[in-house]
């Protein structure tokens, strides 16, 4: 019983996302109906869940050819902006193969080019958030540093 209960939530998702990915295009009404009943069905409910999985697909590629290389293009030069700032932050060299093979292991891809949307995305945020957190680090420890240091000049602590 459990299992139904999965595969009908899978499924619903599944549907959520094949409406979902129609709209983005702009499909109409008759388009839609056009691509469910391709598969011998009246209504996208009645599809079997591995259709609407492949439908999603050429849906998802059509999204995707929509938007262009263009926008990959720019997400991987913010991608390596923001491992190439992190970096920096930390006083290391840094050059495009290195930043490239960082983000690499880090998403566990071989190819740069062929890291996803979603993943680059996600390292934009990481680094970014390294750099801020590694500032905050160091605001913090030069300002404990400077009290010690001032409590040392004044005679309130022991010398050593």
């Amino acid at each position: 019983m459990a299992e139904n209960k999965t595969m009908d939530a899978i499924h619903r998702n599944i549907l959520k996302k094949f409406h979902t990915l129609c709209s983005v295009l702009g499909l109409t009404e008759a388009e839609k109906r056009a691509i469910v009943e391709s598969y011998g069905v009246e209504s996208s409910r009645d599809m079997d869940t591995h259709d609407l999985i492949d439908v999603c697909g050429k849906l998802s590629q059509q999204v995707d050819a929509r938007k262009g290389t263009g926008d990959m293009d720019k997400l991987r030069k913010r991608v390596m902006a923001a491992i190439g700032g992190y970096l920096k932050a930390t006083r290391q060299a840094s050059n495009a193969a290195l930043i490239k093979g960082i983000a690499c292991r880090a998403t566990g891809h071989d190819d740069f080019n062929k890291i996803p949307r979603e993943r680059l995305r996600n390292l934009v945020a990481a680094f970014n958030n390294k750099v801020k957190d590694a500032q905050a680090v160091n605001e913090i420890t030069n300002g404990i540093l400077l009290q010690t240091l001032s409590g040392y000049g004044n005679g309130t602590k022991a010398e050593a």
